[in-house]
């Protein structure tokens, strides 16, 4: 059996072979993407869990507009090549509609064109910033920590990882939960059970974390709403 952490080497490890039992996390849609036949009956030797990046994003807005509520423009930094990129801009804007704000979708797929992308958030004056899923991002998290620090504006990312790297806020799936999840079905496929009768998961166990040094940094005092219902301050 061989457990797939995103949906990139889920895909070759599916084309690899038809009966080896494979157990995956995406962040994208696994059926859109081909991985399985249906949520409830995958079919085949694939399985596993739908972190459901995409549909989170309405949420990271709404709180970032809770700890910047006077901001009105807000910039969000996407890889046009990520498969649920649609889906989050379209939560995104919903979002900014219902809040009375503006969105702006800017796009960066390779590290020369995260600097670009900010200088564009500088021209466009965003006063904060929600950065979309996407594996690179994750690999250069320092970096993309780095230019909002730099420039100033108050930023909401999609994993834990981010806000230990120094950034603001993340909001996000429980990876621990998934993983711990992704084990039990690993245990349960060695035992007998099939991959294909094992309906893909979404996330029941969400985590908000907050990191207090950067925003005393930004001059931002975080309300204690939102303190009471992070999962982690980061001091």
């Amino acid at each position: 059996m061989e457990p797939a952490a995103i949906t990139a080497p889920a895909q070759p490890a599916k084309a690899a072979t038809k009966t080896i039992p494979i157990v995956f996390t995406t962040a994208g849609d696994p059926v859109a993407e081909g991985l399985v036949e249906s949520l409830n009956r995958p079919g085949g030797n694939v399985t596993g869990f739908s972190l459901f990046y995409g549909t989170l994003d309405a949420k990271r807005a709404e709180l970032l507009h809770e700890l910047v509520p006077s901001a009105k423009i807000v910039a969000m930094l996407v890889n046009p090549g990520h498969p649920s990129v649609m889906a989050s801009t379209r939560d995104a804007l919903a979002a900014a509609n219902s809040l009375g704000q503006q969105l702006h979708i800017l796009t960066a797929s390779t590290e020369p064109e995260f600097d670009k992308a900010f200088e564009g958030m500088a021209r466009l004056r965003a006063d904060v910033l929600l950065v979309g899923a996407d594996p690179f991002y994750y690999r250069m998290r320092d970096k993309l920590v780095t230019l909002a620090a730099r420039h100033a504006i108050p930023t909401i990312y999609t994993v834990r990882e981010y806000a230990v790297a120094g950034g603001l806020m993340s909001y996000a799936a429980s990876l621990k939960d998934i993983y711990r999840q992704v084990g039990n079905y690993a245990g349960r496929i060695l035992k007998g059970e099939k991959a294909a009768d094992l309906p893909v998961q979404q996330p029941t166990k969400f985590e908000l974390v907050i990191n207090i040094k950067t925003a005393k940094a930004l001059g931002l005092t975080v309300p204690p709403s939102l303190l009471l219902r992070a999962d982690e301050v980061i001091e």
